[in-house]
């Protein structure tokens, strides 16, 4: 993310490597929608939160979802890629618990990502 410099904070998955990559074929995609998930990726790319790269090792497909609002959500489908991912030592607390430990203090911050 912009402005958090790597060295404080670089996430990294580790995968099974024993288990070889996927490339999963795109779904086909309504012309009107793959113009918005362009223009949506054109825009992460100029903003720099996404890099082009050559070569891929895992290729996973976009799946476009209409909400009832009228707002198209892009996602991607890592449902092979999450199979191969080591499962984390250090899962997140229950939301119920984190509350409980900040309730104490006057304010709070985090960065979701966003």
């Amino acid at each position: 993310m912009k402005g958090i410099p790597p060295k404080l904070v670089q996430h990294k998955i580790e995968l099974d490597i024993s288990i070889p990559p996927a490339h999963q074929t795109r779904y086909r995609l309504n012309p009107t929608y793959a113009t918005m998930v362009k223009q949506n990726i054109d825009k992460l790319l100029e903003i720099k939160f996404i890099q082009l790269i050559e070569e891929a090792t895992w290729l996973s497909p976009i799946v476009v979802v209409l909400k009832k609002n009228v707002k198209l959500i892009i996602c991607v489908d890592f449902k092979k890629f999450n199979k191969v991912t080591k499962k984390n030592l250090y899962p997140l607390l229950f939301f119920d618990e984190v509350l409980n430990i900040i309730a104490k203090y006057e304010t709070y911050s985090f960065i979701n990502g966003y």
